[in-house]
């Protein structure tokens, strides 16, 4: 039997083997999803919100576990990793709090004695998912899901398989029913005979526009109702009018966090013309203060990359950066799978690390002379999840933030996924939304029902 075997990064030496799951063990767990689904549509919306709440104590209560799992799986920083498990927590919760208020029967006029939409419950959901946040994640999109009455599957990413495991123990644990929610041990070549399979009927995706556009193909395929969102070049640009000092603190704390193996992380630094000297500056301070290290130690902040190949395409992207025209300022030195931060500037349009999303603590630094510039510059990447915009003119921010293709703009700020926002992206960045009520009615039929006078 094919097996999984999970490695810790940092170290190089293996976790755990997991056993490939055959076909006819996937076909009876699709079975017991649907079966359980069955009967989970027809618990009442308070006690599944009971359930979760239950799930948002366990997290809690077992974070520092939780995190250590995480760290020694795909090497992020254990303040990281625990910060991750307490969002996860504040997700249940938030979806508990609000979920009845999202699912509630929306009345509409019309010409009928009455009409209305339901939310209901479209069945067995399978989840793919991705390692770098391997409990944010899978929570983000499962929670609502099972609290709209449908119940999941998860194919979770091969070096986080741990993780996932123990995320089906938790919602096991917290009493919401075995079936409701599986965490399934398959690999790619399984995954189509999972979206093709009558009891699934939707599908969603976290990660690469090279894997989303292959999900999507066999969701089209299978005529599965399907959410991706995928890949992310986000870029951050400073006015000329910009604090400065505060723009590159912020900067380099969303490029680097988590190693740089974030979405929604800056990656395409567009600075003007006249701030770029001590935009550089200051950027390159704040990078030399990071220190690198252990994930396991609470000091470290900046880990390892999660995988060896992972480091090996960054390191490509630099060097062929640097063959390009750009010019390194600082860091970039390897060792093993630890990459030390990455300011690179004068970055062309044609260079790969702006064409490219590079996943890694890598910065691309362009300048600009103009808002129309920059506007052009932004937009010429085929990604568009998410952008940041520094400036002390709010209004004039915001105009430029209209005219930005993207799911989300954060003005003075860095893009972060919030539950009680709608979060999610554009062009090869995907389609659908995950959070607030947007993301609990993504999976539901949404009904019209239309009543006459007998």
């Amino acid at each position: 039997m094919t097996q999984i075997t999970t490695f810790n990064p940092a170290t190089g030496n293996s976790i755990a083997e997991y056993n490939m799951l055959s076909d006819s063990q996937i076909e009876n767990a699709l079975k017991i999803s649907n079966d359980s689904y069955r009967q989970w549509k027809n618990v009442g919306l308070p006690e599944r919100v009971k359930l979760v709440e239950k799930l948002a104590l366990l997290l809690e209560e077992k974070k520092r576990d939780l995190a250590h799992l995480i760290t020694e799986e795909m090497g992020k920083p254990i303040s990281q990793s625990i910060a991750e498990v307490s969002k996860c927590a504040m997700l249940c919760q938030y979806y508990a709090e609000h979920a009845e208020e999202f699912l509630k029967p929306e009345l509409i006029a019309s010409s009928f004695a009455k009409s209305y939409i339901r939310y209901d419950p479209l069945g067995v959901i399978l989840g793919i998912m991705p390692w770098n946040f391997p409990f944010w994640q899978v929570l983000r999109y499962a929670v609502p899901t099972i609290l709209a009455g449908n119940a999941t599957v998860l194919k979770h990413a091969p070096n986080t398989m741990g993780c996932g495991l123990k995320i089906q123990n938790l919602m096991e644990e917290a009493g919401i029913p075995k079936g409701v929610f599986q965490s399934l041990v398959i690999d790619i070549p399984q995954v189509e005979s999972v979206i093709g399979h009558p009891y699934v009927q939707g599908v969603t995706f976290t990660g690469s526009d090279v894997a989303g556009a292959k999900v999507a193909e066999l969701s089209g395929k299978y005529l599965k109702k399907c959410m991706l969102e995928m890949g992310g070049s986000d870029p951050f640009v400073v006015l000329k009018d910009a604090d400065v000092e505060m723009a590159a603190k912020i900067a380099v704390k969303s490029r680097m966090f988590n190693t740089g193996q974030t979405c929604i992380s800056a990656k395409r630094f567009f600075v003007h013309i006249d701030l770029q000297e001590v935009f550089i500056e200051e950027f390159v301070k704040e990078m030399k203060a990071m220190r690198i290290g252990d994930p396991k130690l609470g000091s470290t902040d900046l880990g390892c990359m999660a995988r060896k190949d992972l480091a090996d395409k960054v390191e490509c992207q630099m060097k062929k950066a640097i063959e390009m025209g750009a010019k390194l300022v600082s860091g970039g030195e390897r060792k093993g799978n630890f990459i030390s931060p990455a300011l690179l500037v004068d970055v062309g349009a044609e260079n790969i690390v702006f064409k490219e999303e590079v996943f890694g603590p890598v910065a691309a630094v362009s300048t600009f002379a103009d808002e129309e510039e920059v506007i052009e510059m932004v937009n010429i990447s085929d990604y568009g999840l998410g952008a940041s915009i520094w400036s002390r003119d709010i209004e004039r921010a915001e105009k430029i933030a209209v005219s930005i293709d993207s799911g989300t703009v954060a003005i003075n700020g860095m893009v972060i996924s919030d539950p009680r926002l709608p979060f999610g992206g554009v062009k090869k960045s995907g389609y659908g939304r995950e959070l607030a009520s947007h993301g609990i009615r993504e999976f539901t039929n949404l009904k019209t029902i239309t009543v006459s006078e007998y």
